[in-house]
């Protein structure tokens, strides 16, 4: 399961958001994670909210102009229940002044709280942005993943098929790398799998009959990309010449396979003595464009066929 402390948070963001940790520091070790957020009607980072309190709670300077106005034991009333509730963090934002209330209210229940000179808008976006990723539902799968003309695809088949050699001739043709092996998958959005190489295997191809290949090295930064959404599966299969002729020639569904809940479109390319797969990768990548823009060709010259035969289509 994913999961975050606000101590981490502090730490990786610190820099990119000029925070400082104001009070609170008992509760560094207060966790963010996947399962905690997908079963909670709370919302993952907004403005100070006291009906529906945000995880990370940021007061801009409207929220302390209205604290503001209140008396010490008006605040305490009005933040308690905060306090009181899940939450992990607060932030104040925009240079704003920290009130005693506010810090002491944050050292007594151990809810970290931070400052930060940037714009509340910018901060809550940086920050959700970071935590969709780090806190986003993940999966492991085998294959290769590369940007094909600007598109996420996984190489996926049996061992032996022919999977790195067919990434290898792609990334010499201007495709770049981002996982061999072993592609760490990420659900950030309802519709959107991100795919990410582990730390271990950045850069590295393996080649039979080569060994370990370090791509970065050998094509240079050009050859590599550090994440992709997944929009193609490139399945190879293995096949003779008679398997081939029983291939449908002409298919008008789109194959789909579901991975952690996003269905993901699939093509089978078979491997097979004189067949160019880098060819095919590259034109099935344009079709798949095609698709997506609504151009179907197969479905255009069935329709042709239909309409000189004078049937109506269905």
């Amino acid at each position: 399961m994913p999961q975050i402390s606000v101590a981490e948070l502090f730490r990786e963001q610190q820099d990119k958001l000029v925070l400082e940790w104001v009070a609170g520091r008992a509760g560094g070790a207060r966790l963010l994670d996947s399962d905690g957020i997908a079963i909670s009607s709370q919302g993952l980072i907004g403005h100070l909210n006291f009906i529906h309190p945000n995880w990370v709670q940021v007061v801009s300077r409207a929220e302390n102009d209205y604290l503001d106005r209140m008396d010490a034991d008006a605040q305490r009333a009005m933040l308690e229940p905060i306090f009181q509730g899940d939450i992990a963090c607060m932030i104040v934002a925009e240079s704003e002044p920290v009130s005693g209330v506010l810090a002491g209210m944050s050292d007594a229940y151990g809810v970290p709280l931070f400052s930060s000179p940037q714009q509340s808008v910018h901060l809550m976006w940086l920050l959700r942005h970071y935590l969709t990723r780090n806190l986003a539902n993940s999966s492991s799968l085998h294959g290769v993943f590369l940007d094909v003309l600007g598109m996420g695809i996984l190489i996926t088949g049996e061992s032996g098929v022919g999977k790195s050699e067919l990434a290898l001739e792609l990334i010499s043709r201007g495709s770049g790398l981002i996982a061999d092996d072993s592609v760490e998958f990420y659900r950030i959005a309802p519709e959107t799998l991100e795919g990410r190489c582990p730390p271990m295997l950045r850069d590295f191809l393996e080649v039979r009959g080569i060994g370990l290949l370090n791509i970065r090295t050998i094509f240079g930064e050009n050859a590599m990309r550090p994440r992709k959404n997944l929009k193609l599966i490139i399945r190879l299969e293995r096949s003779n010449e008679a398997e081939l002729t029983e291939i449908e020639r002409l298919p008008l569904e789109r194959r789909k396979r579901e991975i952690m809940g996003v269905e993901v479109s699939e093509v089978t390319l078979p491997v097979a003595v004189g067949r160019n797969l880098a060819v095919l990768v590259e034109v099935a990548v344009r079709n798949h464009i095609l698709l997506m823009r609504g151009i179907d060709s197969t479905r255009e010259f069935v329709d042709r066929q239909r309409a000189q035969m004078g049937i109506s289509g269905t």
